[in-house]
């Protein structure tokens, strides 16, 4: 079924209710929007090659266009390759080139942008700028596509190495979209979904939620994330919802903390895609009340391997509350989640392992990289690189990527155990930890911190003892300005471990 089916069939149900918004004015009702998704498909079809099965990349900041543009892509049975407006032109150039996109809609800016590159930089895209060239044609029959057809081609965010291309389906997405409205964040008709983080990624997924149920998409007017402005969303915009990374909320706290906007219209703030830790999530909650949802997923099983509900996070009568705010939720329920040891075997609840996942919402495996799918999808599991444990009661809390594990006198040290609690000291504001050679040990620990100034080495060491082991607490600092940060807001671990590798020698714990 292909998934522009959904907003037909918004169209006919909730026909003049308003569908996109920019700032606090309505752009389109639905209607307006699967008609113009139709003549658009038009366009694409007959004016720029697009058929079924080709690849249509979309290169732009979040805009009313981009919306239109994925669902005309997908009216014509192409398939969307969505790039981060941050990449640099010639990182989308190599996505656009890997996936073999006959066509990229820009926005002005970055069509501009991938124009001044030759052409065989690019591959074969032709370029076509929303502002110039996106009037419509005449409309499109909807193209039939089956459940396993590909839909949405996710490049991941590269940090260990060239992205690779996440083939993503109709049937994935509509499961994924089943899971939000059952188990993240019911909506209805009179709700508002905010694009405060990129459509590229995750909160592009979770506009489905919005067409099947007629909400509202609300556009900010500015591309870049600002709390200000996020706070007047909120207050135009009854039922208000959105997804954002760990670091966008910590920055929603801080002005909310400040300036006490009201909160009357929001209903969920859904955090994931990196990791929330607990003095964080704490603060937020004391600060915003309970409107926080969790998900844990990958681009490979996108936002839907855990999730934990506003309810959880909001029942401090439980006697392991404290555990469970630190955990990523249990299993959503269209996955098998299972915690593997390194030869595959399923390990009982309180041991750590390999997080695998298996279920239909997992990607059909990456673009053109058989090697690297062998790799990942093994005896029907999605292998995710992430190690972590189970409790008896199915949360599962995150410990580490297998490959930032560090091993010191033959001894597991999970870095994110000691970021946590690093970051219950005073004036410390971002911490990450690394493995460093050590000629006794094999490793130690090395904190890259981000503090206030007077916060010293000492009083940092005399903070770890009191919360953990003493052979885990760090036996190097380095405070510096800001941590390195990929386009999604992740802590680049690969550029802190190049640091080491200049300071220490050897290999660090890069795996």
């Amino acid at each position: 079924m292909n998934l522009a089916l959904y907003l037909q069939r918004a169209a006919a149900v909730f026909g003049a209710r308003p569908a996109i918004a920019v700032g606090d004015r309505v752009h389109a009702s639905y209607c307006e929007f699967a008609r113009r998704t139709a003549e658009r498909a038009g366009l694409l079809a007959r004016s720029h090659g697009v058929a079924p099965g080709t690849r249509v990349g979309i290169f732009a900041h979040n805009c009313a266009e981009y919306l239109e543009a994925l669902y005309a892509v997908w009216h014509a049975g192409a398939v969307a390759v969505p790039i981060n407006a941050k990449l640099h032109e010639r990182e989308a150039a190599y996505i656009l080139r890997d996936s073999g996109a006959v066509l990229c809609l820009a926005d002005a800016e970055h069509r501009d942008a991938l124009a001044a590159l030759e052409v065989q930089e690019r591959g074969a895209a032709r370029l076509l700028a929303f502002e110039e060239d996106w009037a419509g044609g005449e409309p499109l029959p909807l193209a039939a596509r089956a459940p396993d057809d590909l839909a949405w081609l996710f490049y991941t965010s590269g940090t260990t190495g060239r992205p690779k291309g996440v083939m993503l389906s109709h049937r994935n997405l509509q499961l994924a979209t089943l899971c939000y409205l059952a188990e993240v964040n019911p909506t209805t008709a009179d709700d508002a979904l905010l694009h405060a983080a990129p459509l590229s990624h995750g909160s592009g997924i979770y506009n489905f939620g919005a067409v099947w149920q007629g909400a509202v998409q609300v556009i900010p007017r500015e591309p870049h994330f600002d709390p200000a402005a996020v706070f007047q969303l909120i207050a135009a915009w009854r039922g208000t919802s959105f997804f954002a990374a760990p670091t966008m909320v910590k920055r929603l706290v801080a002005y909310a903390r400040e300036h006490r906007p009201s909160l009357d219209n929001l209903n969920t703030i859904i955090y994931g895609g990196g990791p929330m830790y607990l003095a964080d999530i704490e603060e937020a909650l004391a600060v915003m009340g309970p409107r926080f949802a969790q998900i844990y997923g990958q681009g490979e099983s996108p936002m839907t391997i855990t999730v934990l509900p506003k309810q959880a996070l909001a029942d401090r009568s439980h006697a392991r509350y404290r555990e469970r705010l630190a955990s990523v939720g249990y299993a959503q329920p269209i996955v098998e989640l299972s915690i593997r040891s390194p030869e595959g075997r399923e390990l009982p609840s309180g041991e750590i392992g390999e997080v695998c996942v298996r279920g239909d919402v997992v990607m059909r495996g990456y673009w053109n990289n058989p090697q690297a799918t062998a790799e990942t999808l093994r005896e029907g599991w999605l292998h995710t690189g992430d190690v972590g444990v189970l409790d008896e009661d199915g949360f599962l809390t995150l410990k580490d990527r297998s490959k930032d594990l560090i091993i010191s006198g033959g001894t597991n040290i999970y870095p994110r155990e000691v970021e946590e609690a690093l970051l219950t000291c005073p004036g410390v504001r971002e911490v990450s930890v690394v493995g460093v050679p050590d000629a006794e040990w094999g490793e130690s620990v090395l904190a890259f911190v981000v503090a206030a100034p007077g916060v010293t080495a000492e009083q940092l060491d005399a903070h770890c003892l009191e919360r953990i082991a003493r052979f885990k607490r760090p036996k190097h600092y380095r405070f510096v300005a800001e941590l390195p940060k990929n386009n999604y807001g992740k802590v680049l671990k690969t550029e802190l471990r190049e640091r080491v590798r200049r300071e220490f020698g050897g290999n660090g714990n890069d795996a």
